[in-house]
């Protein structure tokens, strides 16, 4: 057996140092994704049955239900200026600090909600800071795409970007099955009953400390275990010196096509996206189809669960078909099969359980596959020195218009049946996916 040549060796470390680089920026983004998920669902799972600790008492329902839709509209105008700020960072400092600093970011701002006092403390000045926070909140999330995302998709190899890019969004439904499986344990041992039960007081508080505690274990996994994106240090030192800021070539020539073109493909994903995550579990399973608590708790944690694997198969397939061309196929399908499967769930009377279950996976594992693409695709329709930026502004901007989704039911429920309106959204969702699609190149072979 010859031995190994001083070359040799060093290209082998070379080569060890670059593949354990590569896994801790894939993991970081993984986790990243995680916590980001965790702290967004937070409201939405822990704090919704206790709102009323930082509101004013005997509210009318219209008044509870505007200042409950303030607590997460907040945090979702912050993300697409967390995506912009976070972007450029990323862009000049680098990916591995704008992580480092929007994960701290979030984490203390989670932190703070914690230990917000209620109304009996302070008045309505507690469920202003609760507002703000989470706005606060929402820029920091949104700089966590730009940061961690990018850095992973560039340490990956060509050929595995597919399958990275779905393991990372993978994170999303991680996160639901666990803060879900968490806000049962408060449940089972914080009685809530009224707003001076265990629950109100301060069992709510324990997943936000939770979140908070993943942050800065995460913050300090990006001090002491991620390294710089390589391909960001050699190709973007000349042009950082010479550009004064990615913002101005995202909104010019190519970056700025590239940027029209995914906001298009990401505003169609983003609607379907909502209708399945959003309006599926309270406007179809819970008024429609009257499923209990738990029947609803069962049904979305083994959707989730099956999602976890599913968008993992989707970064494959895509790797292996193409992107662009998993779109198209994607795209249709969402508008057929998926708008027929809400259809049945919507309007056909005397389904079983079992069967509610089953359509619900089917239906979740298509209409939410182009997430385990979207990573990858947007990451590669933008250049080096853009790439952040591009990445959160497309990512983040494009949710805004598809959030408004029920207005857009309402103004269709003038033309026909309400039952009927979240199918023809999904369906225009899906083609407006296609369409966007289609306007781009594919991006599989793209060399960084």
């Amino acid at each position: 057996m010859k031995a190994l040549t001083a070359e040799q060796l060093t290209q082998t470390a070379e080569e060890r140092s670059i593949d354990e680089k590569r896994k801790s920026a894939i993991k970081g983004a993984f986790f990243s994704e995680f916590i980001d998920m965790f702290d967004i669902y937070l409201p939405v799972v822990v704090l919704s049955p206790v709102l009323f600790f930082f509101q004013p008492p005997h509210l009318s329902a219209g008044m509870e239900t505007i200042l409950a839709s303030l607590v997460f509209i907040t945090t979702l105008l912050g993300r697409p200026i967390g995506a912009l700020l976070f972007g450029m960072v990323a862009d000049r400092v680098g990916r591995r600090m704008a992580s480092i600093w929007s994960v701290t970011g979030f984490g203390v701002v989670t932190l703070l909600i914690a230990l917000l006092p209620g109304y009996q403390s302070i008045g309505i000045g507690s469920y202003w800071l609760l507002v703000l926070l989470r706005f606060i909140d929402g820029i920091f999330l949104g700089g966590g795409y730009t940061g961690a995302m990018p850095l992973a998709i560039e340490y990956s190899k060509k050929e595995q970007r597919g399958f990275v890019g779905g393991l990372i969004i993978a994170g999303f439904p991680a996160a639901y099955v666990t803060i879900n499986l968490v806000a049962m344990l408060m449940f089972a041992f914080f009685p809530l009953n009224g707003v001076n039960s265990p629950y109100a007081q301060w069992g709510w508080r324990i997943p936000f400390v939770i979140g908070a505690a993943l942050a800065g274990v995460l913050a300090l996994y990006y001090v002491h275990k991620v390294s710089e994106s390589e391909i960001w240090k050699s190709e973007t030192g000349e042009k950082r010196a010479k550009t004064d800021t990615p913002l101005l070539e995202l909104f010019s020539g190519k970056s700025a096509r590239s940027l029209v073109q995914v906001l298009l493909l990401m505003t169609g994903f983003w609607l379907t996206q909502n209708i399945i995550t959003i309006f599926l579990p309270t406007g179809l399973l819970v008024h429609t189809l009257h499923l209990s608590g738990f029947q609803l708790t069962s049904t979305l944690l083994l959707s989730y669960f099956v999602l976890f694997f599913s968008y993992i198969g989707a970064g494959m397939l895509g790797q292996k078909i193409g992107r662009r061309r998993f779109f198209a196929i994607v795209g249709p399908l969402i508008a057929t099969v998926g708008s027929a499967l809400l259809y049945v769930l919507g309007n056909v009377r005397g389904l079983s359980l079992p069967a509610i279950m089953l359509t619900v996976c089917v239906l979740a594992v298509l209409v939410t596959s182009p997430w385990g693409v979207i990573v990858t695709y947007i990451n590669e329709r933008f250049a080096t020195d853009v790439r952040a930026t591009g990445f959160g502004v497309g990512f983040s901007l494009s949710v805004i218009v598809p959030s408004f989704y029920a207005f857009y039911m309402n103004w269709l429920g003038a033309f026909m049946p309400l039952s009927v309106t979240p199918v023809v959204l999904l369906s225009i969702g899906g083609l407006i996916g296609m369409i966007g699609a289609l306007m781009g190149p594919e991006t599989k072979d793209v060399d960084f």
